[in-house]
């Protein structure tokens, strides 16, 4: 009987991605309430927070190329963002504002995962090679945190 896979992430890893949520939801609440300065405030931490999730999971490919888009897609939201509060988001450079810009790191991030699902998901081995980097990467974090 194949024994049953169990999706391992560190807890400091959970931690990051929790907090990330909470600075998303900030960033995107105010941005809702249209409160132009706190919103671009929290583009930094949002962003960055983002940026630290994507490097944590440099070591998990097929986590890693999830957070890599999700940097995009931040991107392409911040800059929709922009374009509403300073009224870029329509005729900046002829017809087009930051909203139709926004749509390259959308494309982008879609040009991620497609990789992801249409390529890499594909690949022989990739449930071993997926469970071996997994575990590896708990190792170091465990022996980290013993040191």
């Amino acid at each position: 009987m194949k024994k049953p896979q169990v999706y391992h992430i560190p807890y400091k890893f959970r931690r990051v991605e929790n907090l990330h949520i909470l600075l998303w939801l900030i960033k995107d609440a105010c941005w809702a309430l249209n409160l132009k300065y706190p919103a671009l405030v929290m583009i930094v931490p949002t962003l960055l927070v983002a940026v630290l999730i994507t490097y944590q999971t440099r070591k998990i490919t097929g986590e890693f190329l999830h957070n890599l888009a999700i940097d995009f897609w931040i991107t392409a939201n911040c800059t929709w963002m922009i374009g509403e509060f300073f009224s870029w988001d329509a005729n900046l450079v002829g017809p087009y504002g930051l909203r139709e810009f926004s749509l390259v790191p959308f494309g982008i991030g879609l040009l991620i995962l497609g990789y992801y699902y249409l390529v890499y998901m594909h690949k022989p081995g990739l449930e071993e090679q997926v469970q071996e980097q997994t575990e590896k990467l708990i190792r170091e974090e465990e022996a980290k945190a013993r040191n």
